[in-house]
């Protein structure tokens, strides 16, 4: 079944049934794909205020009209649905190969509902799906479950869960392509309190584009685009991980639980220094930029593979600096201890960092000593497993800050902060603040770019303005939140987009867009799209009890970095609050939320029965 040349599996694990769901109509006008179909469907199908964990709650794996299409930037998928660590609907990116494979496969989203009687697996191939016995696959690390998977049905793609998953464990993510995870939200405990270990894609079904040859030239401009601007040719050398040295250099490097933003053995972790263990990159489909690191090391006479990908800059930075680490090997098997047992590497690293204070303080009776690798890797271990202290973790940050009376917890809106600090970055304190799915670095822009020149005169974005500034941040963080929004509708990935004039290249895009779908988008568009589908976000977060006055940060960034090029600064609670009351102007909220008003302007007029009067 077609609706807006949509077709998305439909599979309830209660009761072995699989067929398609509608779509309804004017959906892709309105949204265009990704994270805004994803988002439709959750608030369709889904009561707010339930369980996560429960068999109410649904999983949407969603793909968006560059899929398949073989643009660069165009591996990737969102996986949406409600996060055991917010209540609330939130989504999260991957790339790799999965996202394109899905649509090759058959399908362009998969709703996952309903809860198995016992471990399944999910086998899409051309078209047809079945749901398939994982009994013997319910335990099993990702690279043996994905072994075995490809073993049984050949040439595939493979997203599962971990061990760290099946125990549901909050900080568990699912990982496809054993190293690209759906991080953040704790979609892996979701999908092993379903049951489902894996989903399986396989198959060629050619996707048919409006103009095949206009979009074959945009690839080709695309990809050569890309290879000349001096971001992605730093990506392609050093990875993400190079961005660890910068921070640093201008003291915005989270440390020690986000108590100083300075570490002074950056040089041992960051990107030069990992290219001692580099023995390979990576991509993802299409693109030419190569970031992924694949390296090889060894800590404590365990090896660390290839085949496990390599450690990002958010991993050396929440198993490094955060936790006051400077043994680059311990770090790389730390990656890859998470990814073999499906653990964000993020929300991971900052709940070992919170232990280690809390032993620091006396707080907890565990000994965990700041920067000792031996002891990360045990916590590892034991929060995928919950055992020991790992059980405790294992619930999350707000759980066992309040058992423990404690207020250094750095979660916002129940979800653990990623490793990029807001005293130095004012738009990103906004920013987090403010998001409907808590603690969130790729929802808007990063400050740093919006210190260059030009900066983006086609969103009216003029005059550069500095990272530690206050300056018209309310509206900077509406522009680029709902630019991000409409990447991730598209879906395309954060590191092939430029934002600043100066290789700005969202015409282009626009263009590829038109290539695959007929449809011409303004800059006006394009902004209207990402907003329409930020406000689902927000919406929902309303619906299940968030207000303005969940909005803020921990009170630690109140208090002023001590050294570093940062020295000084802070996020003032008077600042912020006045920063959070102008971005709801700017977005025409209330402090309930989206108002009927709102949604009517975005042309979300069915929702608009939502709001309370």
């Amino acid at each position: 079944m077609k609706e807006n040349g949509l077709r998305y599996l439909d599979v309830d694990l209660s009761s072995n049934r699989i067929g398609w769901l509608h779509i309804p109509l004017g959906w892709t006008e309105l949204h265009v794909g990704g994270r805004g179909i994803a988002a439709r469907i959750i608030l369709q199908e889904v009561p707010s205020r339930i369980d996560p964990l429960g068999p109410k709650n649904i999983v949407v794996f969603a793909t968006g009209p560059m899929q398949s299409s073989g643009l660069a930037g165009s591996g990737r998928y969102v996986v949406a649905g409600l996060s055991p660590k917010t209540g609330s609907l939130s989504d999260s990116c991957a790339g790799g190969f999965f996202g394109p494979a899905m649509v090759d496969a058959g399908c362009d989203g998969i709703v996952i509902r309903g809860q198995a009687p016992s471990p399944v697996y999910l086998l899409v191939k051309q078209g047809r799906a079945v749901l398939l016995d994982a009994t013997s696959l319910w335990g099993l690390p990702v690279l043996e479950t994905e072994t075995e998977l490809r073993n049984r049905h050949g040439n595939c793609r493979v997203a599962v869960i971990g061990p760290a998953g099946e125990n549901q464990v909050y900080q568990a993510c699912i990982i496809s392509d054993r190293s690209r995870a759906v991080g953040r939200p704790g979609f892996g405990a979701v999908l092993g309190s379903k049951r489902l270990k894996a989903i399986v894609v396989s198959g060629r079904q050619p996707k048919t584009f409006h103009d095949p040859h206009l979009l074959a030239e945009v690839r080709k401009e695309f990809a050569a685009s890309l290879l000349q601007t001096e971001r992605q040719r730093f990506l392609g050398k050093y990875g993400t991980a190079g961005y660890l040295e910068l921070h640093n250099e201008k003291g915005i490097q989270p440390a020690r639980n986000f108590l100083e933003a300075v570490y002074d053995e950056s040089d041992k972790i960051g990107g030069r220094a990992l290219l001692e263990y580099l023995v390979g990159q990576d991509n993802c489909t299409g693109c030419p930029v190569r970031c992924k690191r694949l390296v090889k090391a060894e800590y404590a006479g365990e090896q660390v593979i290839p085949e496990y990908g390599g450690p990002e800059y958010e991993t050396l930075a929440a198993f490094g600096t955060l936790c006051m680490n400077s043994d680059l090997p311990s770090i790389c098997l730390a990656n890859q201890r998470c990814n073999a047992l499906g653990l964000d590497t993020i929300s991971t690293g900052v709940s070992i960092a919170f232990a280690m204070e809390a032993s620091a303080r006396g707080d907890l009776a565990d000994d965990i000593p700041w920067g000792d690798a031996g002891t990360i890797l045990r916590l590892i271990d034991q929060i995928a497993y919950r055992q020991g202290l790992g059980e405790c973790l294992a619930r999350g940050i707000p759980t066992v800050a309040e058992e423990l009376g404690v207020d250094y917890g750095m979660v916002i809106k129940g979800q653990e902060i990623p490793l990029h600090e807001p005293r130095g970055k004012k738009g990103m304190a906004l920013t987090y603040a403010t998001t409907p799915r808590g603690a969130h670095h790729m929802e808007g822009i990063h400050d740093d770019y919006l210190e260059q020149a030009p900066v983006t005169p086609e969103l009216g974005v003029v005059e550069p303005v500095s990272r530690l500034s206050w300056n018209d941040r309310a509206r900077l963080c509406k522009i680029y939140e709902d630019l991000t929004s409409f990447n991730n509708s598209l879906v395309l990935c954060d590191f092939v987009v430029n934002r600043t004039q100066a290789d700005y290249n969202y015409p282009l895009i626009r263009r590829g867009l038109y290539a695959v779908t007929g449809r011409e988008l303004t800059p006006n568009d394009m902004i209207l799209v990402g907003e329409r589908n930020y406000n689902l976000l927000r919406l929902f977060a309303a619906l299940s009890g968030w207000r303005r006055e969940h909005d803020g940060l921990p009170r630690r960034f109140e208090e002023p970095l001590t050294r570093g090029a940062s020295a000084g600064e802070a996020v003032g609670r008077r600042d912020l609050e006045q920063a959070i009351e102008s971005y709801y102007e700017e977005r025409g909220w209330s402090d309930w939320g989206p108002t009927r008003d709102r949604l009517n302007s975005l042309g979300l007029d069915d929702l608009a029965g939502l709001v309370p009067v």
